[in-house]
């Protein structure tokens, strides 16, 4: 038997350890991100330094430079083919030395564990103010359990694909108090997403902690809400599954026979 853990740090944030390797999802360990301010959860504790950081696109929420430099260590960073000039520009040629570029389809292997980057429905540029531009992407790790993290996504015809899985880690709202249509999942659609990929758990995430300076009274249910909403449509939509609605800080475990 095998555990494996994910602790959530709000937005798209998360420690997850399988197989004795300890992997951190697109940090955002600051309390402010150009318009945004943290609005619940507190900043986030790492417990120490992971082995590898997985960057699922290049948008400043998900790839911020200050947070990649306040990680401890001197982990691998995987990140979208093309982005190695962005950190070797923004964090220096050592960072850039530890980056990892990936595409869909292809994977790499950090300690017992493997990393394959998968497809996600998103836009890979940087932002309206840069031309620097990568694809957009999410991993499935392979260790004692299967775990998909999808990055930003909408849906995709090739969703189920991924499937079967142990523990999907699903987003299901954003940081403002509007979400576009096109490249992200909102409750309903991160439950037909969880649906297609067959998960025996599933963590909503990517909601409910950031959100624009001064907005805090707009449409206050999109920054609250979206968790617990994927959870009341998930249980329609595949009730086998096991959602599990977590706290800033919290942590989810199960034991893999794998």
């Amino acid at each position: 038997m095998s555990e494996i853990s994910v602790t959530w740090w709000g937005h798209s944030t998360m420690w997850l350890a399988d197989s004795g390797v300890h992997l951190l999802t697109d940090p955002l360990l600051t309390n402010r991100v150009i318009h945004l301010r943290r609005n619940a959860g507190p900043t986030p504790m790492l417990p120490g330094a992971p082995d590898a950081v997985l960057l699922s696109h290049l948008h400043a929420d998900h790839f911020h430079l200050r947070s990649l430099r306040a990680v401890p260590g001197e982990p691998l960073l995987v990140v979208p083919r093309g982005a190695t000039p962005l950190v070797a520009g923004g964090l220096g040629p050592a960072y850039a030395e530890r980056c990892v570029e990936l595409v869909p389809g292809e994977e790499t292997t950090i300690g017992a564990v493997t990393v394959r980057a998968v497809e996600a429905a998103h836009d890979g540029g940087r932002g309206p103010w840069s031309r620097l531009r990568s694809v957009a992407m999410g991993f499935v790790v392979e260790g004692a359990a299967r775990t998909w993290y999808s990055g930003d996504t909408g849906l995709f015809d090739g969703m189920s694909s991924l499937g079967p899985l142990d523990l999907a880690l699903v987003p299901v709202g954003g940081w403002g108090p509007t979400l576009g249509a096109h490249g992200h999942l909102d409750a309903s659609d991160g439950a037909e997403a969880l649906r297609r990929v067959k998960a025996a758990r599933a963590v909503p995430v990517h909601y409910g902690t950031f959100w624009p300076a001064g907005l805090s009274r707009i449409r206050p249910h999109m920054f609250h809400d979206p968790g617990t909403e994927f959870a009341r449509h998930a249980a329609r939509t595949s009730p086998d599954t096991q959602v599990r609605v977590l706290r800033h800080g919290e942590t989810l475990s199960f034991e893999s026979a794998a």
